[in-house]
Parts: C-alpha cells; sequence; structure tokens
C-alpha cells in the first residue's frame, strides 16, 4: 500500500522515542515512588525516567543489556540501578 496524505496521517509518530517509553502521565504518577538522589556523594546522572524506559524496552524485546540501544543509559548503569 503506497503512502497518501490520508494515510500517512494514521501512522504518524507523535514522540521519537520507543514503544514502550512511558508518557508524560505515565511518568507523573510513577515518578513518586522513585527513589530521592542522596544527600552524599556524587550527584546523580542518569534521568531516572531514562533507566525506566530503558528497563521497559528490555522486557518488552526481551532483548540482553549489552544489546540496549544508545539512546539509553549505559548497560551496567541500567543494570545497576535494577539490581
Amino acid at each position: 500500500m503506497a503512502w497518501t496524505e490520508t494515510t500517512r496521517r494514521n501512522y504518524v509518530r507523535r514522540t521519537s522515542g520507543y514503544a514502550s517509553d512511558v508518557t508524560d502521565r505515565e511518568w507523573d504518577f510513577v515518578a513518586p515512588f522513585m527513589p530521592a538522589p542522596r544527600r552524599l556523594g556524587r550527584p546523580r546522572k542518569t534521568d531516572l525516567r531514562d533507566f525506566l524506559n530503558a528497563l521497559l524496552y528490555i522486557a518488552s524485546t526481551g532483548c540482553q543489556w549489552r544489546m540496549l540501544p544508545k539512546d539509553f543509559p549505559p548497560c551496567s548503569t541500567v543494570q545497576r540501578y535494577f539490581y
């Protein structure tokens, strides 16, 4: 089937992320349950929303830790936060 202006509107992506990414509304619900940054030590560089998106990507695709796309934080960071 060829793309036409009529059918293109039905399949447009509104975000540049993955299908498993959490929406703003879902993140507003989950964010209060995420751990707060520690008072001591180095400040957190990883966004917890990116971490959650990486976990959901792994859960939905079944990929290995090392096969995580480069759009997400490093696999070692995601794995450490998960553990």
